[in-house]
């Protein structure tokens, strides 16, 4: 019978230098290329997008216009310090942003937006840029803005980054200039968004969520009983994170996010029993970053209850936050089919 731990009973602590050795591809796409991607044939779009990252990162890495002669203007290049990937759910945006970290030279950052804001929040503003100001590349997995006070950290940012030659790319489900559309009174703050936007050349990858091509919706949950079942077949290697939902939303809220990749630490499977659909909007955007973290670690999922395609309000999935709603549909989808087929195990 398989090793079984409990989320509820953890709280781990994690120091800054943590933080920043953390920032790289997660195991899913710790071999990943520009060739291992399949672009789908009916979608020149994403052919295009392929070679427009190799030839990106064929200039990571090279020498930068010095600041006397970008101020008299020799030298100067019209390339922007930045590429963006634009797209749907699932047409692979990931992936192409890791091989883009695993092709380009020196060193290189990886890791998701709330990642790096809370990177900033452990380490100062300050420190950050400082850090990062180092590398070759720094990459943000979905970029999106949430609430004025990410716009303006995020502006100032990728502003002090691109000033000291670091080069970056993103991936996000928004164009630049209308990110925080839905969530804030963008309108106010167009001067941060407008810079967020001059430091990217733009790349859409058109699409439909390859997750899905093909194959059924969300598994039926299971039963109590057959979770029980389940975890008495697997093997005594495995590792499951068993708890009952409702209790580990209530633990989440004690754990800071950028805990998550810890507290997941060791776990080949969760195990949950009664999942019910999640109403408060606090409670189910805490619940995305562990559907992210789960995702980027390929931890299955094993449930009895409410199925993952049922998890949040028709008003949440239509609502200002529901592009984070549909990703984590499709990433927990994923993961719950693996967890039945006992791929994640």
């Amino acid at each position: 019978m398989a090793t079984i731990k409990h989320l509820t009973q953890r709280t781990p602590h994690v120091s800054a230098h943590e933080l920043l050795s953390g920032f790289h591809p997660s195991s899913r796409f710790g071999d990943v290329s520009f060739e291992s991607y399949r672009p789908d044939p009916s979608q020149p779009s994403q052919t295009a997008a392929v070679e427009a990252l190799r030839a990106f990162a064929g200039g990571v890495g090279q020498p930068q216009p010095g600041p006397l002669r970008r101020l008299f203007g020799g030298g100067k290049s019209t390339e922007k310090a930045g590429i963006y990937l634009d797209g749907g759910f699932g047409v692979g945006k990931t992936h192409l942003l890791a091989s883009l970290w695993h092709a380009a030279p020196g060193l290189r950052a990886f890791g998701t937006f709330v990642e790096y804001t809370n990177l900033v929040g452990a380490l100062s503003f300050r420190r950050t840029v400082e850090a990062l100001s180092a590398y070759n590349l720094v990459c943000i997995d979905e970029f999106e803005l949430d609430d004025p006070g990410d716009t303006v950290l995020m502006s100032r940012l990728m502003r002090e980054l691109a000033d000291a030659g670091v080069k970056l790319a993103a991936t996000s489900n928004t164009l630049p200039g209308s990110l925080g559309e839905g969530r804030f009174a963008s309108v106010d703050f167009q001067r941060e968004i407008q810079v967020l936007s001059d430091q990217f050349d733009v790349v859409r990858i058109d699409g439909e969520d390859y997750r899905h091509r093909g194959l059924p919706e969300a598994p039926k949950p299971l039963s109590d009983e057959d979770l029980i079942a389940h975890i008495e077949a697997l093997p005594e290697d495995v590792v499951v994170a068993k708890d009952c939902f409702p209790e580990l939303l209530r633990h989440l809220a004690s754990v800071h996010p950028s805990r998550y990749r810890q507290l997941l630490d060791g776990i080949d499977t969760v195990v949950w029993r009664g999942v019910e659909p999640v109403s408060e909007q606090a409670v189910a955007l805490r619940f995305v970053v562990l559907a992210d973290r789960l995702y980027d670690r390929n931890i299955s999922i094993v449930a009895s209850g409410t199925a993952m395609d049922q998890l949040f309000t028709k008003e949440m999935m239509s609502g200002g936050y529901m592009k984070k709603y549909y990703r984590a549909v499709s990433r927990l989808t994923a993961l719950a089919r693996e967890g039945q087929q006992g791929d994640g195990a």
